[in-house]
């Protein structure tokens, strides 16, 4: 990818590059013969194989965008290495909204799953498209919470845009296709490797006013996009987790470093003046809502005493003076309505919402 650019910034463009000898390539700094290996070797094979994509790319109903062409988006092509091609299958309108990434870790706890998802309907609802990577994880919670909300959401694979990746997000993939936007770099058909994934997360990083990292570990692909982010001047931004959450590590670590601390969608638009058209009526804040008129005074009792971090159900007894048969009744009830969890270890908390 940096020989491309080296490439064209030497000749002026893709065109030029392909009626230059080899032996005046080899010449621009940095550039090698292997990395030519890649080139066709004159315009009549650049056009077959352009044209043969381009037909292969228009019956599969996907689109394509060169960089430095009028709608290619701004932010993106001030990436140092921008993706030459992109390929795209869905509503294109989304790449010229204001964007937000939000990442994390694929293994997410149940918290996680939450604050991503609260945040990305509101970011959609304040008509803000939502930027990830279609991972498993955070990175699907924010997808669904945006597609539940206005369909605003974009993913960025590491592999071709015509192949499911993974597996499991068959159906998040093809709503994505429908109601939001799926877009690569690579050619149809590209397998997902390893090594594609830091590649894919500078174009989540590139497409974005900013990145919000959700959880992570203290080594993983969020602080790679996080990094990005920074190289290209742009806000980064960390949630808070339990303090003893090596899940949470990378992001603690973030905050340490600077980050934005977000609670709430509010402490995004604070730090991004402009990022939101329009404003919804509705608050999406995941701080909980402390009380329910509509649950028994018994469930109101039994919440009061529960906060997001878990404690034991021996403990909440104790506190609340209720008789056990009746906690545990209650909490079955609270649980199936979406107000609790119960956890391993017989211990149980507050969802926020």
């Amino acid at each position: 990818m940096v020989g491309f650019w080296r490439l064209i910034d030497a000749f002026g463009s893709a065109m030029a590059v392909a009626e230059a000898s080899q032996e005046t390539k080899l010449k621009v700094r940095g550039i090698t013969a292997r990395q030519l290996e890649a080139f066709p070797d004159d315009l009549q094979d650049l056009y077959e194989a352009g044209s043969l994509e381009l037909v292969k790319l228009s019956d599969a109903g996907i689109d394509v965008l060169f960089a430095k062409e009028e709608y290619y988006p701004e932010l993106l092509m001030k990436l140092n290495d921008p993706p030459p091609i992109l390929t795209m299958r869905g509503n294109k309108k989304l790449l010229y909204n204001n964007k937000l990434a939000v990442v994390g870790s694929r293994a997410c706890t149940g918290y996680g799953r939450r604050v991503a998802s609260s945040l990305a309907r509101g970011l959609s609802g304040r008509d803000v498209t939502v930027v990830s990577g279609l991972a498993l994880g955070i990175d699907t919670a924010a997808h669904i919470g945006a597609l539940d909300e206005t369909g605003k959401t974009i993913a960025v694979l590491g592999c071709g845009v015509d192949v499911i990746y993974p597996r499991q997000n068959k159906e998040l993939y093809e709503r994505i296709a429908a109601e939001g936007l799926l877009v690569s770099e690579y050619p149809l058909g590209t397998s997902p490797e390893a090594f594609r994934f830091p590649a894919r997360n500078r174009i989540i990083a590139g497409l974005s006013r900013g990145v919000l990292v959700v959880e992570a570990a203290k080594k993983s692909g969020s602080l790679i996009t996080a990094q990005m982010a920074l190289d290209n001047d742009r806000e980064v931004f960390a949630v808070p987790g339990q303090v003893d959450s090596y899940k949470s590590e990378g992001a603690h670590w973030l905050l340490k470093q600077g980050a934005k601390l977000v609670q709430s969608v509010d402490d995004i638009v604070a730090e991004l003046p402009g990022i939101c058209d329009t404003v919804s009526d509705k608050n999406y804040s995941p701080v909980a809502v402390e009380g329910d008129s509509s649950l028994d005074e018994v469930a109101q009792i039994i919440l009061s005493h529960l906060e997001p971090y878990p404690i034991a159900r021996e403990v909440l007894i104790g506190k609340s003076g209720l008789e056990p048969e009746r906690v545990s009744e209650w909490l079955l009830f609270l649980e199936l309505e979406g107000k609790i969890e119960l956890l391993p270890g017989d211990e149980v908390r507050k969802l926020v919402k």
